[in-house]
């Protein structure tokens, strides 16, 4: 089994996460140039990563890669409720990246305009109904939607994405798992 992805990556070290006590190959792409990105494109036609081979099959998105490992390894099915869960880390972690893109490329975010203002919304938005969740003793445990969480939480601390003051819950949060043993193994600041 080979993982393709970047250590930076929240939507592949959410899998990395998973995949701590899995056999398998992690495969660290610079997936915006060279070598590396012909070898995601001929993997991945989306360029998207992370990407699993598992023999003869090969998974595109980190959900479904997610998914396809819980029927493998017989893991409990996720509820509805994750399900909600996922979709809301899901959003905000999307909303987070396209800003990084565009601020990558040297566009101004910080513009009044309804493309950064509707991104800015949901992820607040976002961020307060996990805060919330977490206040009603949701995201308790340490199963795949406290995974995504954590990756997300931490992706954006690494990143310097946002300011987290305002949702001290997130922060509690990240704080309680941030010496998990595949935490460490997966954090984007240590050259591993």
């Amino acid at each position: 089994m080979k993982l393709y992805g970047s250590t930076t990556s929240p939507f592949v070290r959410r899998i990395r996460i998973v995949l701590a006590s899995i056999d398998h190959e992690f495969l660290n792409l610079q997936i915006f140039s060279g070598a590396d990105r012909e070898l995601l494109a001929s993997r991945n036609p989306t360029l998207k990563v992370p990407c699993l081979e598992d023999g003869s099959e090969i998974i595109f998105d980190s959900r479904i890669i997610y998914n396809y490992l819980a029927d493998k390894y017989q893991y409990e099915p996720l509820t509805w409720e994750a399900e909600n869960q996922l979709t809301l880390i899901d959003a905000a972690n999307d909303s987070f990246v396209q800003l990084l893109l565009l601020k990558r490329s040297d566009v101004d975010i910080a513009q009044e305009k309804f493309y950064f203002n509707l991104q800015s919304e949901r992820i607040e938005g976002v961020l307060t109904s996990l805060s919330n969740q977490i206040n009603r003793g949701l995201f308790s445990g340490w199963n795949y939607p406290e995974i995504c969480l954590y990756s997300l939480v931490d992706w954006v601390l690494f990143r310097e994405l946002h300011d987290m003051r305002d949702y001290p819950e997130l922060l509690m949060f990240h704080e309680k798992h941030q010496d998990r043993i595949e935490v460490t193994a997966t954090d984007p600041r240590i050259e591993h």
